[in-house]
């Protein structure tokens, strides 16, 4: 009987050696590639980590100095978040905050230059909307009217309708500022009707539709024109974004 159990083990034993000769290789070059990829994961997520912490800790620098109005400490530590985490999301909103300052400290071109970067590199397609949003602004208030219609052309927020109503009512202020006020009065016609009646915002856009005579919900072609005096005003508070 142990004669057999042994000559059965030994059958077994040759089996498992045949078995592992044939796919032996085959096994362990699995192996090492799921242990590999698990590694490469925690690897990657540590990483990221890593990163998010200190474009975090950069970013916390950057909000100090605007709080403090340093533009130039704020412009620095920009440069070193799109310099070394251009992707991080702290670099996008670090641009935002950073153009705020510029500008307020008397550095619009410093300013414009910030926001199109955030608005050619930010992840989030919100972020970018944004950022065009206020570099339209900069560039109307700068005169450079085209430009700023074309920022608004690249300005979307996919199903935000209240990001393409901020989008109109931008684009009416610069054609206003055009002397376009029929195009302007489409663009607000077109913001109004977006806007929901709940947001409070809406009421600024049909101030503005008002003061050119354009009642809301009237197409601009058939409303009565105000005087030269009204666009007048319109211009300069379209300016003074």
């Amino acid at each position: 009987m142990a004669t057999s159990l042994d000559l059965q083990e030994q059958e077994q034993l040759d089996a498992v050696k045949a078995f592992w000769n044939k796919h032996g290789n085959l096994i362990t070059w699995v192996l090492v590639l799921v242990l590999g990829g698990f590694a490469a994961y925690n690897g990657w997520n540590w990483y990221q980590r890593d990163q998010a912490g200190k474009a975090g800790a950069l970013y916390d620098e950057l909000d100090r100095a605007a709080a403090t109005g340093e533009v130039d400490k704020v412009s620095q530590r920009f440069a070193d978040l799109k310099q070394r985490f251009p992707g991080a999301a702290y670099a996008a909103q670090g641009g935002l905050l950073a153009a705020k300052v510029q500008f307020d400290k008397g550095k619009p071109d410093d300013a414009q230059s910030t926001l199109a970067w955030v608005a050619a590199q930010a992840k989030e397609a919100e972020v970018r909307t944004v950022a065009r949003l206020r570099l339209a602004a900069l560039q109307a208030e700068a005169k450079q009217y085209d430009e700023a219609l074309k920022s608004l052309d690249a300005a979307k927020a996919d199903g935000a309708d209240t990001f393409a109503a901020l989008v109109a009512d931008r684009r009416g202020d610069v054609l206003m500022l055009q002397g376009k006020k029929a195009e302007a009065g489409a663009a607000w016609q077109a913001a109004f009707a977006a806007l929901s009646d709940k947001v409070e915002y809406r009421r600024l856009v049909e101030a503005k539709l008002t003061s050119i005579g354009v009642p809301p919900g009237v197409a601009p072609a058939t409303a009565g024109a105000r005087p030269a005096s009204a666009a007048a005003s319109v211009a300069t508070a379209g300016a003074s974004k």
